[in-house]
């Protein structure tokens, strides 16, 4: 990454916290790579996460310092954001609870907020209100709102954000390993029991709205293909024991593999990687897949179709039939496949780099520390 001139002598480097929960929706692979440039630049970085996001996510390594988010109660979560975020010249919170909580720790001080919102949560009934009320607090309390789509940002807008503004978030591409790639993909599939036979990949959690029922519905008719392909489905959640009892009740091919920490390596054995939510911004499976160069069948959701632009073959969400029918031509085309990792990688070669996304970002927290 290029650099910037470190500050003048004399004026101590701008001091980023930055807040997060889990690290889904991309806010962990972004804020590591957003910490890794920052700290380039000659800033100081705090990431204020739960352990396990750290465990998975490495900002030390990155030039971080971590401390713990203790979750186990809101009041505790706002004391810790409080305690870190002390002398801080911009605290940056990803995700709309991560938001709410560093309102609340914030409240009383000048430090200014940067808010991302990486996805929308979508619920409903009492839970709606709830969570209209959570983001009317986090947009209203931040001095700029980032969202990672245009009607992310229109959202913000619609709950009060003073600022809101589309940001751009890039994923690292992965990065290409010596010349056994073929020795090890053909390992991978061996270990997945995918040898002979095709192999379809999906990455998620495993929570309503990800499309489980209607993807389960296509893998009933994968099996009248020849060879039947397999459907792994790597990732966690509370869909898991009733995706596995439908799994064995109607002997579907697909397996539930886990969280991996290993996600692009099993993207690039698939033949063709799946996105079957209801609504996503800017998708990590599928930045992943197109990275990789892995066709890719997605919904037409959110902010998927301007994300992949003609390298993906794209269907209406919670369609079945679509959907197995969109793999299985894949499946039967080389030649389109081809086309398609072909389209991939050059469409991700159009997204924000890494650098680009540090700039904005950087700006951002120029502008708030000065009074610009």
């Amino acid at each position: 990454m290029s650099s910037t001139p470190v500050p003048p002598h004399g004026r101590p480097p701008l001091h980023a916290v930055q807040v997060l929960g889990s690290g889904g929706a991309g806010s962990g692979a972004h804020v590591r790579s957003l910490t890794a440039g920052l700290v380039a630049r000659g800033l100081r970085v705090t990431v204020c996460a739960p352990r396990r996001t750290d465990e998975g996510y490495g900002f030390t390594g990155a030039g971080a310092t971590f401390t713990e988010l203790r979750t186990t109660t809101d009041a505790l979560a706002v004391a810790g954001i409080r305690a870190v975020s002390a002398g801080a010249d911009v605290v940056h919170a990803h995700g709309l609870r991560s938001s709410v909580l560093a309102a609340l720790a914030l409240r009383g001080r000048r430090t200014p907020l940067v808010v991302t919102w990486h996805t929308r949560v979508r619920a409903a009934g009492a839970r709606d209100r709830f969570v209209r009320l959570m983001e009317r607090r986090a947009a209203r309390a931040a001095a700029v709102v980032l969202g990672v789509t245009s009607d992310l940002v229109d959202r913000a807008r619609m709950r009060g954000a003073r600022d809101a503004r589309l940001a751009p978030v890039a994923v690292p591409a992965p990065r290409t390993e010596p010349d056994d790639d073929d020795l090890r993909r053909h390992k991978a599939r061996a270990e997945l029991g995918a040898i002979d036979r095709p192999l379809i990949v999906t990455v998620g959690r495993l929570e309503p709205g990800h499309g489980h029922g209607p993807l389960l519905d296509a893998a009933r008719d994968w099996r009248e293909l020849d060879p039947e392909p397999l459907l792994i489905i790597a990732g966690e959640g509370r869909e898991r024991p009733e995706l596995q009892r439908r799994i064995e009740a109607e002997g579907l091919p697909v397996r539930l593999v886990g969280c991996r920490d290993d996600v692009p390596e099993l993207l690039a054995t698939a033949d063709v990687a799946v996105l079957s939510s209801r609504w996503e911004a800017r998708s990590l499976l599928a930045q992943e897949a197109l990275h990789a160069g892995v066709p890719l069948v997605a919904t037409a959701v959110g902010g998927v179709p301007d994300l992949v632009g003609d390298a993906a073959e794209l269907v209406p969400y919670g369609d079945a039939a679509a959907l197995a029918s969109a793999v299985g031509r894949l499946l039967a085309d080389p030649a389109r496949r081809a086309e398609l990792t072909a389209a991939g990688r050059a469409q991700a070669a159009t997204w924000p780099s890494e650098d680009e996304t540090v700039a904005h970002v950087l700006s951002v927290y120029d502008e708030l520390a000065t009074g610009d």
